[in-house]
């Protein structure tokens, strides 16, 4: 006699992941051998339990394809966006303005790191010298670009862009 493929007593309609236990009453996960809290077995063999659950997933690939069998509920995707300006605002919190200019500031500072490694002269001279200019340009566009401009926009009684 053949034997089939298919779990015996699996029921796919059965969106559930959990399952109360009929010898402790309660809820475990449906797919798994053993009840979690007394140990009764729900399945026969864990290769059962993995075949059921198998085919109780493929019934709706969409909804059941992101669990596992040791869930006890499907998951549930919510959007989760926050204001972060808006919320700072509500809670009285001033938030910087992005700014390109720190990382500018922060290469400048890594030629002058290079220039002082023990390399040739020509080359620490030179890596010193565009680390220099990197570093005051940065500095420059930072406190003069970004500050001038935050400092008219808030004189004129406006808020600055952010």
């Amino acid at each position: 006699m053949a034997k089939a493929k298919k779990p015996r007593y699996v029921d796919v309609s059965n969106p559930s992941l959990a399952v109360d236990c009929p010898r402790c009453g309660l809820r475990t996960a449906r797919f798994v051998d053993h009840c979690r809290n007394c140990g009764y077995k729900l399945w026969p063999s864990s290769v059962m339990a993995s075949a059921a659950f198998t085919a109780w997933q493929a019934a709706d690939p969409g909804g059941r394809g992101q669990v596992s069998r040791f869930d006890l509920e499907l998951p549930v995707e919510e959007e989760n966006v926050v204001d972060y300006e808006a919320r700072a605002h509500q809670l009285g919190i001033h938030i910087f303005p992005n700014s390109n200019w720190p990382f500018v500031i922060c290469l400048g500072a890594l030629f002058l790191g290079l220039a002082a490694i023990p390399i040739a002269a020509e080359a620490r001279i030179a890596l010193a010298v565009l680390g220099g200019v990197v570093l005051l340009v940065g500095v420059v566009g930072w406190v003069w670009f970004e500050d001038t401009n935050l400092y008219e926009a808030s004189a004129a009684g406006g808020e600055a862009e952010h």
